[in-house]
């Protein structure tokens, strides 16, 4: 069979096959030494060659029966086909497309930053995010990680972290979980680097670690905690945000977390901070919500989108309806989403990779709709609609959820003493209806932040 070899230098090798001038039917096998002139070859594609002692072509380009014989060189047009192997040796290497594909000793896909996908929307592509650290292909909609881990025995592990005990709202360090796949009473986990009250960060972790993002300490601070979920223990420092807040919220995909809005102690925010869950460090600017929000907005996620919704916007009202929605793998302004049902403010949410929900909060002072629950799509654009109603009006609640199960712990229940709740709640986000007990948290408190290690946002990136 022939072969061509392409090395440190260039060779023809005619293996056993016959080789013959001016026949159509050779009969022998073909050595040549020292000098060869031929003429009235019949070549297809090629002209006539005739080849001189001593001389050394530079470069050789092949027309169709075309050659400069000055330059010894000529063009190519049409298909080159290569019937046989092509064998590339030691320190070659085949390069082809926009985005390089690059065979040598091992196979490389092509690598690039998040902003660079835009060259490559072809279904089944595949490419390595230096941004993210992360291998990734493209559906055919949107960019996904291949995303492969064990979680061990700590699947389905609800954490909640911080907040305030009412009424005088004391803040805390405590750090409790539960078993979202089972009933039951919190149970002790470890303490923050810090007291944080007012964190209302919801959902913000991967599959192996929890973040608390800033709060009320009783100052407002920029700073945040991780816990690794599968083990118990205290929490550890992981960065700085770019600016100390209370009340906001946040959400988070497989790789990177999202914290949005809030209360610096002078003017309220609309800035939207992210960083890389897998490291440490500090948080670098995202982008901006379309206005500055307080006492939300409450996020949840996919894993591609994150989405805000309600809180007080604008430095004034009792709450909105608003829904703005952000790419989670990439860096921009957020962009409307739809409308919740009544305008509201700190409520808890949660999510699996279809629905997110948001349970509780206040319209107004409450007024009978601090137990009303909501859902949206969130793969489409839309307004949300009626889930059900919780077991106890209440706001300013924990939350955290499984791909089944979202939960609301504790909360405000706007009592004239103003006491606060341990009561847990949980629903089935696949289906509509009202809240069932799920058991009793650690503390009657508010204002917490809530993950897992199965949310909804886990999957993307």
């Amino acid at each position: 069979m022939a072969k061509i070899r392409i090395g440190f230098s260039t060779e023809l090798n005619i293996g056993s096959e016959l080789s013959g001038i001016g026949t159509d039917n050779p009969t022998n096998t073909k050595q040549v030494l020292g000098n060869i002139h031929a003429t009235d070859i019949k070549a297809i594609g090629i002209s006539t060659l005739a080849t001189y002692q001593g001389f050394l072509d530079k470069d050789a380009r092949f027309g169709k029966s075309v050659i400069d014989i000055n330059a010894q060189a000529g063009t190519l047009a049409g298909d080159v086909v290569i019937d046989g192997d092509v064998v590339v040796s030691s320190g070659s290497s085949l390069c082809s497309g926009v985005d390089e594909l690059t065979l040598t000793d091992s196979f490389s896909v092509p690598t690039g930053d998040t902003d660079s996908r835009i060259h490559c929307h072809t279904a089944g592509s595949m490419r390595f995010n230096e941004d993210l650290g992360t291998l990734e292909f493209y559906t055919g909609d949107e960019w996904k990680v291949v995303n492969l881990y064990s979680r061990g025995g700590a699947a389905n592990r609800g954490v909640l972290m911080g907040g305030n005990i009412g009424p005088s709202s004391n803040n805390i360090k405590d750090i409790s979980f539960i078993n979202l796949s089972s009933l039951g009473n919190a149970q002790e986990f470890g303490s923050l680097t810090e007291t944080a009250g007012f964190v209302n960060g919801n959902n913000v972790s991967s599959s192996t670690r929890g973040l608390r993002q800033g709060g009320f300490t009783p100052s407002r601070v920029n700073t945040v905690d991780y816990i690794t979920i599968v083990s118990s223990g205290d929490a550890t420092n992981f960065g700085d945000l770019t600016t100390g807040a209370e009340g906001g919220s946040g959400c988070a995909s497989s790789t990177r977390a999202i914290r949005a809005a809030g209360f610096n102690g002078s003017n309220y925010l609309n800035v939207i901070d992210y960083a890389e869950i897998a490291t440490t460090g500090d948080y670098l600017d995202f982008g901006d919500l379309p206005a500055t929000i307080y006492n939300g907005p409450d996020g949840v996620s996919n894993g591609t989108r994150g989405l805000f919704a309600g809180g007080i916007r604008g430095g004034s009202g009792s709450g909105s309806i608003g829904i703005d929605v952000i790419g989670i793998a990439s860096k921009g302004n957020s962009t409307n989403f739809g409308d919740l049902i009544l305008s509201r403010r700190n409520m808890t949410p949660c999510a699996n990779s279809i629905r997110g929900i948001f349970m509780g909060g206040r319209h107004g002072e409450l007024s009978g709709d601090g137990s009303f629950i909501e859902y949206i799509t969130m793969s489409s654009e839309g307004n949300s609609t009626y889930f059900g109603d919780l077991t106890k009006d209440r706001f300013r609640g924990l939350g955290t959820s499984n791909q089944t199960r979202g939960v609301m712990v504790g909360g405000d229940t706007n009592a004239p003493d103003g006491s606060n709740s341990n009561i847990i709640d949980y629903i089935t986000i696949a289906t509509t209806g009202n809240a069932q007990d799920f058991g009793d948290a650690a503390h009657k408190y508010e204002a917490g932040s809530g993950c897992s290690d199965s949310h909804g946002g886990l999957g993307g990136f």
